[in-house]
């Protein structure tokens, strides 16, 4: 049986902060004197990864996300807990394990600001020994499915945002690696470079069956990539599953598009669903899950509607819902085993 991708274990990480009030008697006082509190990042979190798959990461900000993965990445120690990459300890930073990893994150760079990213390129290409026949094949490969062949030649700082995001993903990837953390990889990104990335990404799991573990707050490119979703709140495991299932068990009911072609008659449209929006031209219902044959069929006798599309609520409802404060008015959904 192939070993996991990466696996965490019961992983913990700590940090001493240091506090102290405003004020110049305060700086004074803390030179002798120093206050910390420890910060728990992650607290004993566990999942394994199988090669191959490409999973979300989600959590709310500060929930653990970053750290985690640069704890995978070897860039962070863990205060306890046992962390696996490709059979790898990644605070060791072996050059065999930083050879098979790499992380991406959109809100830092490598690239060199006042060089072409072609440069960066042939840096990385030394840095990590690639041989120069395979690193044309790799160029060639990367230039035709991020379409970087002209844009690598210019300035970075000449680029376009979503321009240097495909040329950051080109650097990331000239090493061929097997395991890919990506940390926000479309921030920022307009809708149709977001859309860019997320097929590249697709195309290159499918292509050389890397894995992928991708952490967003764009809901859309979690939905489009990533069949399983590992979630985690103030540092510890919430979710670990099927992502369709996870939506099915907070958010049941169907959302039903409606186009129209007359005056809208809510009177008509309540007797299928709860009308959540209505307008000249367009209806919003939500629909429950056993009552949506007869809800549709009901909808399309109506004269006035010409179109109707049925679709589950979005990602972003079923984040917000799953994060909420819980008061005992709404449990959360049960936490699936760890694979």
């Amino acid at each position: 049986m192939a070993q996991p991708a990466a696996r965490v274990h019961d992983l913990c990480k700590t940090y001493r902060i240091h506090e102290r009030p405003p004020g110049l008697a305060a700086a004074v006082r803390s030179v002798f004197h120093r206050q910390y509190k420890d910060l728990e990042a992650v607290r004993g979190l566990s999942f394994s990864v199988e090669p191959g798959e490409r999973i979300g990461f989600l959590g709310p900000n500060g929930a653990g996300k970053t750290t985690t993965l640069k704890i995978l990445a070897g860039l962070l120690h863990p205060t306890s807990g046992e962390v696996r990459v490709s059979g790898f300890v990644p605070q060791r930073r072996e050059a065999a394990f930083l050879k098979s990893i790499t992380l991406v994150m959109g809100q830092k760079q490598q690239l060199l600001w006042d060089l072409p990213p072609a440069e960066t390129f042939a840096l990385n290409r030394a840095l990590y020994g690639v041989p120069e026949r395979e690193f044309a094949a790799t160029m060639a490969e990367l230039e035709e499915l991020l379409g970087i062949a002209e844009v690598a030649r210019k300035p970075t700082r000449q680029l376009s945002l979503g321009e240097r995001m495909k040329c950051e993903l080109a650097a990331a990837l000239l090493h061929r690696p097997q395991v890919l953390f990506l940390d926000e990889p479309t921030i920022g990104l307009d809708v149709s470079m977001q859309l860019a990335v997320r097929e590249f990404i697709r195309r290159y799991n499918e292509r050389s069956g890397a894995t992928v573990l991708l952490t967003s707050h764009y809901m859309d490119d979690v939905a489009s990539l990533c069949r399983r979703v590992v979630v985690i709140d103030q540092g510890r495991l919430r979710y670990d599953g099927d992502l369709a299932e996870l939506v099915r068990s907070l958010r049941p009911d169907k959302r039903v598009s409606l186009r129209l072609t007359g005056a809208p008659d809510r009177e008509a449209l309540e007797r299928a669903g709860t009308v959540v929006e209505l307008e000249a031209g367009r209806a919003l219902l939500q629909v429950k899950q056993e009552r949506l044959r007869e809800a549709v069929g009901f909808l399309l006798g109506l004269a006035s509607v010409s179109d109707l599309t049925v679709e589950d609520p979005p990602l972003e409802e079923v984040m917000r819902e799953l994060f909420a404060p819980t008061d005992g008015a709404a449990a959360a959904p049960t936490v699936a085993e760890p694979a």
